[in-house]
C-alpha cells in the first residue's frame, strides 16, 4: 500500500507521461481554438469566446456569494470560546445536564442560535454524553507543531513560536518540533538551538531537528524536512507512551502565526468526529501578516489568495490540503508522513490521504485563520522574483493531475469511478482556468479583429470589445466585494505609515490583469510546460522571508531609493 502512494522518480509509464501533457495541451488549447477559429470564421470565434467570458461571469457571482458569507463564517467562529466547548468534552455528561436546565433551554432552537454552530454543539455533547467513553478526553489530546525552517532568521520564527505560546491550548499539551535544514547553513542551527533555550520549558517539550541534505529518494523540498521529523518524533512518542491516536499534528512554515482559538478548535473537531482517523482539518490562511509593508503588486496577490482560503472553506466537497494544516499522527505514521517526492506536499497529502484511505476521506474546513506573510524580498525586484517562484510552485500542484488519472484509468481503481472521476475533472479544470482565462478575459476580445481582416466588416464582430468589456465590468463585482472586506479585515496600519496608505490599499486594485497575467496565469503556464516537456521541478524555492528591518539595512547598504521598496505608498 506504502509504495502505491508515492510519485514516480525517473522514468514514467506511457500513460503517466500522456496526462502530464494533458493540462498544458488543453490550456495552449483554450487560446489556440480563439485564434484558429478568428482565421476561418470570426464569428465562431466570437461566440466562443463569449461562451468563455460568460462562465467566467457565472463564476464571479458564486465566488462574490462565498466570500461574503466565508467572511461570515470566519468573524462567527472567531468570536466563539473554543477553549470552554473543548472544555465541556471533558466531562459531556455534567456540561449537557447543565445545557439542558431551564434556563438555557432556548439554546435547543435553531431559531434563536447566538453562536457559531451553537445547535451543532449541543448535538454534539448529547451523543457524547449518551457514550463517553467513545469521545476522547481533551486532557488527553497532544498537539504537536511542526514548524519547518530553511535559513530563516530568529526574527522571523520567534514570532511563530511566540504565537503558539499564545493560543488558549495548554502549553504543556504542545509538543512543538523547530525541523531545519542541513543546507540552510550554520546560522539556522544557532538560531535553533537559541530558541530552544529560550522556550525548552514553556511547552510539554521543545525539539530541534536538523534535517540532512541529499537523503535518497527525497526532492530537495519542504515534504522530505517534515517527513524526517515526524519519523524522529513518532520515535519520541513510542519512548514516551504516547498513543499515536491522540496526536494530532500541526505543519507550520516559518511565518505562520496561528489564531489563538486555532487548537482548540482542531481539538474540538478531531473529539466530536466518529472517523476522525479519516479527516484532516484546514484553516483559513491569510496573508495579511506584512501586508501594509509588501508592495502593491504583491499585497494585491495576497489578499486574493485569502480570500480564495475563504471561498475553498465553503465548498467542503472541494477542499484540499493547503499550506498550514492538521491531521492525526495514526492517520499520518500508517501512510508514512507526507511526499518526499513533491515540492507540493500540502496539496499532494490530499491525495495521498484521499487513495490510501480507498476515498474515504475528507478535508474538514476551520473557520478561522492562520497568518501568513505575502512574498516580501529585501528588494522590489527579488520580491519580483520571489513571486513568481512561488506562484509557478503552487501552480505545480498539475502534478497531481497524472498522479490521479493512473488511478483513475484502470482496472485496479480502489475508488469508485464517477467520484473520483468528478474530482479529476475538477483539478484538471482549475488547472487550466487557472492558466488560461486570464488572457482570454483581457485578449480574447481583440483576436478577431487583429488576425482576420475581413472581421471589421462583421458588425457583431467589431463590438466583440465593447461587449467582453462590459461584461468585465459586471466581474467587478467580485472585486469591488473583495476591496471591501479587505478594508475590514487589513491589521491595524503600522505608526510608521501615512494615512494615505490606505488610499493605495485601494487603488493597487487596478493592478489585479497585470498580477493575473504575469504572475498567477504566466507562472500556471511554466509549470504545466515544464511538466509537459519532463522537465520536472524538483526543488522547492525557499521564498525569502525579510522583515522590515532586514529589507530596509539592505536599502541602507545598497544605497538605493526607498521607492524601490515599496510602491503605491511612502513611508514616513
Amino acid at each position: 500500500m506504502m509504495n502505491d502512494l508515492e510519485l514516480p522518480l525517473g522514468k514514467r509509464s506511457k500513460l503517466y507521461r500522456f496526462f502530464e501533457i494533458v493540462p498544458a495541451f488543453i490550456s495552449y488549447s483554450v487560446i489556440a481554438v480563439l485564434i484558429i477559429l478568428s482565421f476561418i470564421q470570426p464569428l465562431w470565434a466570437s461566440i466562443y469566446l463569449l461562451v468563455v467570458v460568460m462562465s467566467t461571469i457565472v463564476r464571479s457571482v458564486g465566488i462574490a456569494y462565498r466570500t461574503i458569507t466565508g467572511h461570515r463564517h470566519m468573524v462567527r467562529a472567531q468570536a466563539v470560546d473554543w477553549r470552554n466547548r473543548l472544555e465541556q468534552l471533558e466531562d459531556p455528561v455534567a456540561s449537557y445536564a447543565a445545557l439542558t436546565a431551564p434556563n438555557v433551554s432556548r439554546l435547543r432552537l435553531p431559531g434563536r442560535q447566538t453562536e457559531f454552530h451553537i445547535q451543532e454543539h449541543y448535538n454534539n455533547l448529547r451523543l457524547a454524553a449518551a457514550s463517553p467513553e467513545t469521545f476522547p478526553k481533551p486532557s488527553q489530546l497532544y498537539q504537536m507543531v511542526i514548524i519547518a525552517a530553511y535559513n530563516e532568521s530568529y526574527d522571523v520564527i520567534q514570532p511563530t513560536i511566540e504565537s503558539v505560546k499564545a493560543t488558549t491550548y495548554n502549553n504543556q499539551q504542545i509538543i512543538l518540533v523547530l525541523t531545519y535544514e542541513e543546507r540552510g547553513g550554520a546560522g539556522i542551527a544557532k538560531t535553533a538551538a537559541r530558541l530552544k533555550k529560550e522556550y525548552g520549558d514553556v511547552f510539554h517539550s521543545f525539539h530541534a531537528i536538523k534535517h540532512p541534505k541529499n537523503l535518497p529518494d527525497e526532492v530537495v523540498g519542504k515534504g522530505g524536512n517534515i517527513t524526517y521529523a515526524g519519523k524522529k518524533m513518532q520515535a519520541y512518542c513510542d519512548e514516551q507512551g504516547i498513543t499515536y491516536d491522540r496526536v494530532m499534528i500541526t505543519t507550520l512554515d516559518s511565518d505562520n502565526r496561528p489564531h489563538p482559538g486555532y487548537f482548540d478548535y482542531v481539538a474540538y473537531e478531531y473529539i466530536v468526529h466518529p472517523e476522525r482517523k479519516r479527516l484532516s482539518y484546514q484553516p483559513v490562511a491569510l496573508y495579511f501578516g506584512n501586508i501594509w509593508d509588501a508592495p502593491a503588486p504583491m499585497r494585491v496577490i495576497a489578499t486574493g489568495n485569502s480570500f480564495w482560503t475563504i471561498i475553498s472553506s465553503m465548498r467542503p466537497h472541494t477542499l484540499r490540503n493547503f499550506a498550514a494544516h492538521s491531521q492525526p499522527m495514526d492517520a499520518l505514521v500508517e501512510m508514512g508522513f507526507w511526499s518526499t517526492r513533491s515540492i507540493v506536499e500540502d496539496g499532494h497529502q490530499y491525495w495521498r490521504s484521499y487513495f490510501y484511505f480507498g476515498g474515504d476521506y475528507n478535508v474538514l474546513p476551520i473557520h478561522i485563520p492562520v497568518y501568513q506573510d505575502a512574498v516580501m524580498d529585501n528588494t522590489f525586484w527579488g520580491t519580483v522574483v520571489a513571486q513568481f517562484k512561488q506562484l509557478r510552485r503552487w501552480g505545480y500542484g498539475v502534478s497531481d493531475i497524472p498522479y490521479v488519472a493512473v488511478r483513475l484509468f484502470t482496472r485496479h481503481r480502489t475508488v469508485p469511478f464517477a467520484e473520483l472521476f468528478a474530482r479529476f475533472v475538477r483539478l484538471l479544470d482549475g488547472h487550466v482556468t487557472l492558466a488560461s482565462m486570464a488572457f482570454m478575459v483581457t485578449f480574447g476580445g481583440w483576436v478577431p479583429l487583429l488576425l482576420n481582416s475581413q472581421s471589421s466588416r462583421s458588425y457583431a464582430v467589431h463590438l466583440l470589445p465593447e461587449i467582453v468589456s462590459n461584461l468585465q465590468r459586471l466581474a467587478m463585482i467580485g472585486i469591488f466585494v473583495t476591496v471591501f472586506l479587505m478594508l475590514k479585515m487589513l491589521p491595524p496600519r503600522p505608526d510608521r505609515y501615512k494615512r494615505r496608505r490606505t488610499v493605495w490599499m485601494v487603488l493597487q486594485w487596478f493592478l489585479m490583469p497585470v498580477t493575473s497575467i504575469c504572475f498567477s496565469a504566466i507562472g500556471a503556464f511554466n509549470a504545466q510546460t515544464h511538466l509537459a516537456l519532463g522537465r520536472y521541478l524538483d526543488k522547492f524555492d525557499v521564498t525569502v522571508k525579510a522583515t522590515v528591518d532586514s529589507r530596509d539595512r539592505a536599502r541602507q547598504q545598497s544605497k538605493e531609493p526607498r521607492k524601490f521598496f515599496g510602491l503605491f505608498g511612502k513611508r514616513k
